[in-house]
């Protein structure tokens, strides 16, 4: 009985290593914001196309089939988006993804009150956290951080 049960943990010893070499340790991607682009909206709420450029610093490819977002500026939530949209990066590669978000009046409202008791900004801080979809064990969460400036006003003659 004592030898099954030393063959029985070592069987279980050897499977768990195998698993553990199927999920080597993989380089994070990197996820960019790249563009805001504006999208139809509904009634009190904005929409928007946000661009991110995913770049895969790994040997291998990777598999997505969805992903999430929430945006927040000035330390405030603004917008949140999902999209089922699945495709695939490739080993040393990179690719844009399109995500459609709300902003909810209610958000927008926010942002603009914390702007009007200050000095006229050149950039406001953003905060990106979200996360590409991979199936059970493939699912890679993201945080990117920024400045957003607009872009000055062109000087008349």
């Amino acid at each position: 009985m004592a030898i099954a049960r030393r063959i029985a943990l070592m069987t279980l010893l050897l499977a768990l290593g195998a698993c553990s070499s199927l999920f080597g340790t993989r380089d994070p991607l990197r996820i960019d914001l790249v563009g805001l682009e504006p999208a139809t909206g509904q009634g009190m709420e904005a929409r928007f196309m946000v661009k991110l450029r995913v770049q895969n610093p790994n040997d291998e490819a990777i598999d997505y089939n969805g992903i999430a977002l929430d945006l927040s500026v000035n330390g405030q939530p603004l917008a949140s988006g999902v999209s089922d949209a699945s495709g695939q990066v490739s080993r040393f590669g990179e690719k844009v993804i399109s995500v459609p978000v709300s902003i909810s009046a209610f958000s927008a409202l926010r942002q603009a009150w914390g702007l009007s008791g200050g000095p006229p900004r050149k950039g406001m801080p953003y905060e990106i956290n979200g996360k590409l979809a991979g199936g059970l064990f493939g699912t890679v969460r993201f945080n990117d951080k920024g400045v957003l400036n607009w872009p000055e006003p062109v000087a008349r003659p």
